[in-house]
């Protein structure tokens, strides 16, 4: 045989992707807890797109490609009166979820929000109900969603746990196009061959570039690319339907794969990682996990890894308000994630710079006790000079216990701590927080909030009746999953 030629015997799928194809078509979700929890997620989710649509920067995205063209049987945008054809409706409905930074968090080796998954979730799910209405068939219910919300949320979360993305330069968003790929094969009726296909098709799309997030190149890209990531996976899904062959070995082909292409070196010096950790390693296998510890932004539209140095910043604020300018510096300890994503220094260009830098929301909570979306605007940052002052006093550094803590699974903590000291000697107490409201240590505290959240964004956009016939709706469990998709959707049409 010739040793100048490839060996062209077709693989197996690679055992990843036969996972996850099996976890989505197979397993039955019999969690209450993730179930209710599916539900909060899915309220919260909605509030937050129904919110990002105040600002024009979001809205500019949205409805159809070209023209006015109105898809039949289309996918609702919550707050539009958009009828949009599947894939467009995902990218809009992830859209507008992400835009504010508002929505759930996971975070472990890789960071991630799986709630941008609804965008695949509710568009092929509302299109689907209307198409089997017409015809006469079961549409499909609310309580399916929430089924498909922790499948998504276990697919994404589970793939975050032992394996960093951001270490190799790549974002998270990968995660959301392989979990919203997962479900639309499933919404679409694919077979496990279908499903294996088009996951393997999102895996050899390699992944977006994680520089937008980061300095100096920190842009809105982050608010829109899990809508992009999840509207591919419909996309994908439907090519798998059409019979497109599918790619079995695409991590694990040698040169060609995701895993020598995208995976296998270090990010900052760029060095070959060892056998072992140039491939996905697993913990657990997918149930229902992620669903029932998923964290949620309650209080402050920021980044999580600063959930909670903003709210020690606002219990400090009424010792410092009248001291402003008698601050001679700011310790601020951290998780060693919190410093590799969020820590920046210098001019911060535009409002996702500013929600992505733990000194700019720091100060913002110190000095006005509080932190909204509005507070990252051009304008509110330029007429409020205080907030540059600050973060020049701050100093930042790791706390090994944090950092440590941040990756148990028992605790899953993401804590910081501020203390501030004056010219004259005195000082503030530390405030530590170790965990923030919208964690599962905190679901008592948390879920009255997160449903005044949620009634509160209904009422930006919708009557009052209106916005206490939907909340009523969302806060009833039963009636909530015995609703069909289409009728729940039509309920948020603008």
């Amino acid at each position: 045989m010739s040793i100048n030629a490839d060996n062209n015997v077709r693989p197996e799928y690679d055992k990843v992707i036969q996972d996850i194809a099996d976890y989505v078509l197979n397993y039955k979700v019999d969690s209450t807890e993730a179930i209710d929890t599916a539900r909060n997620c899915l309220i919260d989710s909605l509030g937050c797109g129904l919110l990002a649509l105040k600002y024009k920067e979001c809205t500019k995205h949205l409805g159809p490609l070209f023209g006015n063209i109105k898809f039949p049987k289309g996918s609702r945008v919550p707050g539009t009166n958009f009828s949009l054809d599947p894939i467009k409706a995902a990218w809009d409905i992830g859209c507008i979820i992400r835009w504010l930074d508002y929505n759930d968090t996971w975070l472990a080796a890789e960071w991630g929000h799986p709630s941008d998954n609804l965008g695949a979730i509710l568009s092929l799910s509302d299109h689907l109900s209307q198409v089997k209405t017409s015809k006469g068939e079961s549409p499909l219910l609310m309580g399916d969603v929430l089924e498909l919300m922790v499948k998504a949320h276990e697919i994404q979360g589970v793939l975050a746990l032992e394996n960093s993305y951001n270490r190799v330069g790549l974002d998270h968003v990968i995660l959301v196009r392989i979990a919203s790929t997962a479900i639309s094969s499933l919404l679409l009726g694919c077979n496990r061959e279908q499903t294996m296909s088009a996951l393997s098709h999102a895996w050899v799309d390699g992944s977006s570039l994680r520089t937008y997030r980061h300095a100096p190149n920190a842009g809105s890209r982050k608010s829109w690319a899990a809508g992009d990531a999840s509207s591919r996976g419909v996309r994908l899904a439907d090519i798998a339907l059409r019979g497109e062959m599918g790619i079995p070995s695409a991590l694990t082909a040698k040169q060609w794969g995701f895993y020598d292409v995208s995976y296998n070196k270090t990010n900052k010096d760029q060095k070959l990682k060892n056998l072992e950790d140039s491939q996905f390693k697993f913990k657990q296998k997918y149930q229902s996990y992620v669903m029932e510890n998923i964290l949620f932004k309650i209080k402050f539209p920021a980044e999580f890894h600063a959930q909670t140095a903003v709210e020690a910043a606002v219990i400090l604020h009424d010792k410092v308000k009248d001291r402003i300018k008698e601050i001679k510096k700011i310790k601020l300890k951290s998780q060693e994630s919190a410093i590799r994503i969020i820590s920046k220094v210098g001019k911060l260009m535009n409002e996702a710079d500013r929600d992505h830098c733990i000194q700019y929301m720091v100060a913002v909570g110190l000095l006005f006790g509080d932190l909204k979306a509005d507070y990252y605007e051009n304008d509110f940052h330029k007429s409020n000079p205080d907030i540059d002052w600050l973060r020049d006093k701050m100093e930042i550094s790791e706390d090994k216990r944090y950092t440590k803590e941040y990756l148990e699974p028992e605790k899953r903590s993401i804590a910081n701590s501020i203390q501030v000291f004056f010219n004259d000697g005195t000082k503030t107490d530390e405030v530590v927080i170790e965990y923030p409201v919208g964690h599962r240590r905190r679901r008592k505290e948390g879920i009255p909030l997160l449903e005044e959240k949620f009634f509160n964004s209904l009422n930006t956009c919708f009557s009052s009746d209106h916005s206490k016939k939907i909340f009523d709706l969302c806060l009833d469990p039963d009636k909530l999953k015995n609703l069909s998709v289409d009728r729940f959707m039509e309920m948020f049409v603008k």
